[in-house]
């Protein structure tokens, strides 16, 4: 096997940006994306099966629909609950987690705050990318082979020991 390839079990560097259907950037992919290429769920399929058997300098190019992405717009997801249920410094952006309503689950989401009125705070568990059609835009900078532990484990360990490494 050509060790510059993308194949099962190999340690992927790409280089990347991600612009919706518009063509208006949506994450400029300042920081490389790492990932443990052949089914382990650390990045999209569809980009996965794109970026299988490429070198290292290939650029690909490959339009995720909302299925295929972050899932489509669940209105179900937005809550409005009461003003004083949050402490006094809010503002909208900011992320807290949560339940969904109805939901007897352990199963927390984060909800992010995107309006403020008087005495209600509307709160949205959908991703931010939820529902839009992206264009996934990544060139391979780095192709190695993936050590034992991090086959064992299923992800990436960091070059840097395994400083904020969790289980």
């Amino acid at each position: 096997m050509n060790n510059t390839q993308v194949a099962k079990n190999t340690v992927v560097t790409l280089d990347y940006n991600v612009t919706d259907s518009d063509g208006v950037l949506v994450d400029a992919g300042k920081e490389p994306l790492v990932y443990l290429h052949g089914g382990y769920d650390d990045i999209f399929p569809k980009i996965e099966e794109a970026v299988q058997g490429k070198a290292i300098g290939e650029t690909i190019k490959v339009k995720l629909q909302p299925e295929e992405a972050f899932g489509d717009y669940d209105e179900q997801l937005i809550q409005i609950e009461p003003r004083d249920a949050f402490p006094k410094e809010l503002e909208v952006g900011m992320q807290f987690e949560g339940a969904p309503d109805g939901s007897d689950d352990e199963e927390f989401i984060i909800y992010r705050v995107t309006d403020i009125a008087d005495d209600k705070v509307v709160m949205d568990g959908n991703h931010p990318l939820a529902g839009m059609s992206l264009i996934f835009t990544c060139t391979v900078t780095t192709v190695r082979p993936a050590s034992a532990e991090e086959l064992a484990h299923g992800h990436v360990h960091g070059d840097e020991g395994d400083e904020g490494h969790c289980h």
